[in-house]
C-alpha cells in the first residue's frame, strides 16, 4: 500500500521541523556554519515555512555571509511580507558590520527595520539598531529619537538608556565638537 500525499507531506514537514530544531540548537551554541546544512535541508523540505526562513536567514547573517543572506532574505520577505523577523534579519544582512557598511546599505537597513516596526511596533531590537546607525553617522538628534523609541518598545533596555543619555548630550553640543 502506497503512502497518501497528506502523509508524505506530513512526514516532510516533520523532518523539516526536526532539522529546524537542530539548526536552532546549533545557532544558540554560536555555531552558524554548522547550522547551515540542516537549515538549508529544512528549507528544501518546507520552503513555505516562515520560521525556517527566519532561522536560515539568521544563520547566514551570523555567519557573515552578507550577500547570500541578502539574496535569500529579499526572496523570503517577498514570500512573507508581513513577517517582522524576516525584515529584521534582512536589515541585519544589509547592514553587515555597521562601521564598515556604506550609506546605501545603512539606508536599506533603516528601511527594512522600519518595515519590521510597521508590522510589529515593538519588533525586537529594530528601534535600537536604527538608533545605532544614526549614532554611527553622528546624527545625534535622530539617534536620540530612536533610542527613546527603543526604550518605549523595551523599557528594560539598559543599553538604549545609556545611549539615549549620550545622544542627548552630543545633540546639545555645538556641531564642531562632535
Amino acid at each position: 500500500m502506497s503512502e497518501s500525499n497528506p502523509s508524505k507531506a506530513d512526514e516532510k514537514r516533520r523532518q523539516a521541523l526536526e532539522l529546524l530544531a537542530e539548526g536552532a540548537r546549533l545557532l544558540r551554541s554560536q555555531r552558524p556554519e554548522e547550522a547551515l546544512p540542516p537549515l538549508e535541508r529544512a528549507f528544501e523540505l518546507a520552503p513555505h515555512e516562515p520560521d525556517i526562513a527566519v532561522t536560515l536567514g539568521g544563520a547566514l547573517v551570523m555567519g557573515h555571509q552578507w550577500s547570500k543572506a541578502v539574496a535569500f532574505l529579499e526572496d523570503a520577505v517577498d514570500r512573507h511580507p508581513d513577517n517582522a523577523l524576516l525584515w529584521i534579519n534582512l536589515a541585519a544582512a544589509y547592514l553587515g558590520v555597521l562601521e564598515l557598511s556604506s550609506r546605501k546599505r545603512q539606508d536599506q537597513a533603516i528601511a527594512a527595520f522600519e518595515r519590521a516596526i510597521e508590522i510589529d511596533p515593538v519588533a525586537p531590537s529594530a528601534h535600537y539598531n536604527i538608533a545605532l546607525i544614526y549614532a554611527e553617522r553622528r546624527d545625534w538628534e535622530k539617534a536620540a529619537h530612536w533610542f527613546q523609541a527603543a526604550l518605549r518598545a523595551n523599557p528594560n533596555d539598559r543599553d538604549a538608556a545609556v545611549w539615549l543619555k549620550r545622544a542627548r548630550q552630543m545633540a546639545a553640543q555645538p556641531e564642531d565638537n562632535d
